[in-house]
C-alpha cells in the first residue's frame, strides 16, 4: 500500500487533533506543517516528528510528495486555499466551512468537477458514531426524525481560539457553527431543506457580530429544525441534539449518545474508531485510495451553504 502524503495547514488546536487522529490510521503520514508563526509551528512538527515546516501554503504544495493537504486554517482562507490545493493537483480536505459566501463555496465545488480530485469538507457530525448509528437506523427505516433541537453554545465575548489565544480572525455563529447542523439536518432526515427562517441578536460593538442566533428548519420530508446558538451562554459548553423521532427520542453530544431518559447508548461498535475526527480523516484517504467521491465531498455539503446564504440575506433585510 502506497503511504499517502499530506500536508497540513493550520499548527493550531484543531490542526493538532487532525494530526494525532493520522497517527493512528495506517499508510498515512504528515510530511510537512504549515503555520502563521514559524516558532510555534516548529514547536508542534518537532512533537509529532514532522519534517518539514513553513509559513507559506505555497511551498508546501510544490512538494512532489505531498499527495493531498489538510486545511485547519482561518475560515476566511478556507476557499481560497482549497482551490489552491486543487489547482496544484493535491487532494484537499478543508475544515468547516468550505467557504464564509455562497460564490467562493461554488468556485470551489466547480474546481473539483473539472479536475475529478478528492475534496471534501469537515463536516465532522456525519461522521460522529452517535449521529453514525441513528442514521443508519433512519436509512434501514427503524426511525423516522419529526423534529431535532439543537444548542450549540460557547462563552466567547472576545476574540479568543480554544487555547485561549487571540484570534487572527473572527469566527461567525451563521457560517460555522450552523453548518454543522444545516448540513447534518437534511443529511439525517434525507431531504431538501424547504424552509429557512433567522433572526439575530445584537451585534457584537467590537467583533461585528451577531452573538446569539436563532434558526428554524423545515425538511421536505416534513420534519422541523430548532437551532439555538450563543456566544454568550456561560455554562455547559458544546452542541447537544435532540432526535425526536417516531420510535424514540435520543440526545447526541458529539460521540456520545443517550436516550431520551438519559440512559447512555453504547455506539463504540459502530466503527473502527469513537472519534469523530479520525473517522473523516479515514473516509478522505480512502476516498483518495478508491478515487470516489466522499461522504461530505464538497459538492455533497453545497446544499448547506446555499441555505446559510438564504439566511444571510433574511438577515440583512432586517
Amino acid at each position: 500500500m502506497k503511504t499517502i502524503r499530506v500536508a497540513l495547514a493550520g499548527a493550531g488546536a484543531f490542526g493538532v487533533k487532525h494530526i494525532e487522529s493520522i497517527r493512528n490510521i495506517d499508510g498515512v503520514e504528515v510530511v510537512s506543517l504549515v503555520g502563521r508563526e514559524l516558532d510555534k509551528t516548529r514547536e508542534v512538527a518537532k512533537k509529532f516528528e514532522i519534517g518539514h515546516v513553513t509559513t507559506d501554503l505555497g511551498e508546501s504544495l510544490a512538494m512532489k510528495e505531498v499527495d493531498a493537504v489538510i486545511l485547519c486554517t482561518p475560515t476566511p482562507m478556507h476557499a481560497s486555499q482549497a482551490i489552491a490545493c486543487l489547482k496544484a493537483g493535491k487532494h484537499v480536505q478543508v475544515e468547516i466551512p468550505l467557504a464564509d459566501n455562497l460564490a467562493d463555496a461554488e468556485a470551489v465545488v466547480a474546481l473539483q468537477k473539472q479536475t475529478g480530485l478528492v475534496a471534501m469538507c469537515g463536516h465532522t457530525r456525519r461522521f460522529n458514531p452517535s449521529h453514525q448509528y441513528l442514521h443508519r437506523r433512519i436509512v434501514a427505516g427503524e426511525l423516522a426524525v419529526q423534529q431535532m433541537d439543537v444548542q450549540t453554545y460557547f462563552f466567547r465575548r472576545s476574540n479568543m481560539n480554544a487555547l485561549g489565544q487571540p484570534r487572527s480572525w473572527t469566527d461567525h455563529l451563521l457560517w460555522h457553527h450552523a453548518a454543522h447542523t444545516v448540513d447534518l439536518f437534511a443529511y439525517q432526515t434525507g431531504g431538501e431543506i424547504v424552509a429557512a427562517n433567522a433572526l439575530q441578536g445584537p451585534i457584537h460593538p467590537v467583533l461585528g457580530i451577531a452573538m446569539d442566533l436563532s434558526i428554524q428548519l423545515k425538511a421536505s420530508t416534513g420534519a422541523i429544525c430548532t437551532l439555538s446558538l450563543s456566544f454568550n451562554n456561560d455554562g455547559p459548553l458544546g452542541t447537544f441534539f435532540r432526535y425526536i423521532c417516531d420510535n424514540g427520542t435520543f440526545v447526541a453530544r458529539y460521540d456520545d449518545l443517550f436516550d431520551g431518559k438519559e440512559q447512555r447508548i453504547d455506539v463504540s461498535k459502530v466503527d473502527v474508531s469513537m472519534n469523530g475526527i479520525e473517522l473523516q480523516d479515514r473516509e478522505f484517504f480512502a476516498a483518495i485510495r478508491a478515487r470516489h467521491e466522499p461522504n461530505a465531498s464538497v459538492a455533497a455539503v453545497l446544499p448547506c451553504y446555499r441555505t446559510l446564504h438564504r439566511l444571510e440575506q433574511q438577515l440583512a433585510a432586517g
